[in-house]
């Protein structure tokens, strides 16, 4: 009799702990692309296929208010000119707010481009674009958002990339109020993303497959107008990451990135910002 209940203990507990582990089937739904998108392996590995016909693309179920996000990507090998891996927050409407990772294809032998992006109430222009110390293709890599009501924080195996900090009390918009989902599409954009459109898609090596597994949550869902993480500090004790900010060696490491990988910064760009820069650039 003890045995048996030692063995539904050990069976609940096992339950829990398969609940409680990231499954694709649970928390996300393939949007598009007439079954080029893919969850395999009991729901620890999903997909995404390119061809000449279509791309295709995934999106949560939950929507998120402020979280701590990852994902582990393994990106297109080979010439993937031409070719977008898409992997964002957004809300809705025509004042949306985005976060952006996007993965710009290139021939074979030379490097991603990671470009990443801002919106806040339908304002984008922010764009601040990598090259990366290890090649995305080769294996999984993390690819993390912070987002809470302080910051932004762009970061890659744990080393943060970029910070958009909340500068509302400068006339900054900040995503603050609008519940986002996570958002993912591999597709065809071959009149932009190599080389300003000169390269385009090689059909011949389609299809084209983008990974992804150990997608982690900490964050407050969103759902009926309200905010899983409650009121309060006692509610949100366990929530460090909702007043996370980078700490000095974080903030030398992203030193090291943006000196030595970053590849634009529109904060830079006094051509295309010819009346002035953004107000955000002037501040640290």
């Amino acid at each position: 009799m003890v045995s048996s209940r030692v063995m539904l203990v050990l069976l609940l507990f096992g339950y829990v702990m398969v609940a409680s582990a990231a499954n694709f089937y649970q928390d996300f739904d393939i949007t598009w692309g007439d079954g080029r998108g893919k969850i395999l392996n009991n729901g620890g590995l999903l997909t995404l296929n390119l061809d000449k016909a279509s791309g295709s693309g995934f999106q949560s179920r939950n929507e998120y208010l402020f979280g701590k996000i990852d994902m582990q990507l393994k990106l297109v090998p080979g010439n993937s000119a031409g070719t977008v891996t898409a992997y964002y927050l957004s809300s809705k409407g025509s004042t949306w707010d985005e976060i952006d990772f996007e993965f710009l294809g290139n021939l074979s032998g030379d490097p991603y481009i990671l470009h990443t992006n801002v919106f806040s109430q339908g304002k984008g222009n922010r764009e601040q674009q990598f090259y990366l110390w290890f090649d995305p293709t080769a294996d999984f890599h993390t690819y993390s958002i912070l987002w809470n009501p302080q910051r932004i924080v762009f970061s890659v195996d744990g080393t943060p990339i970029r910070e958009f900090k909340n500068l509302e009390s400068n006339g900054v918009p900040f995503p603050k109020s609008q519940p986002m989902r996570i958002y993912s599409s591999l597709w065809n954009a071959d009149d932009w993303a190599t080389r300003g459109g000169l390269i385009k898609t090689d059909w011949s090596q389609a299809p084209f497959t983008a990974s992804y597994r150990n997608f982690n949550a900490n964050a407050c869902v969103w759902s009926n107008g309200a905010s899983s993480c409650g009121t309060g500090s006692s509610a949100n004790n366990d929530k460090k990451w909702l007043s996370e900010e980078l700490d000095s060696t974080s903030a030398q490491r992203l030193q090291w990135v943006q000196k030595n990988y970053m590849i634009y910064n529109y904060c830079t760009d006094k051509k295309r910002f010819s009346q002035g820069l953004p107000p955000e650039c002037n501040m640290s």
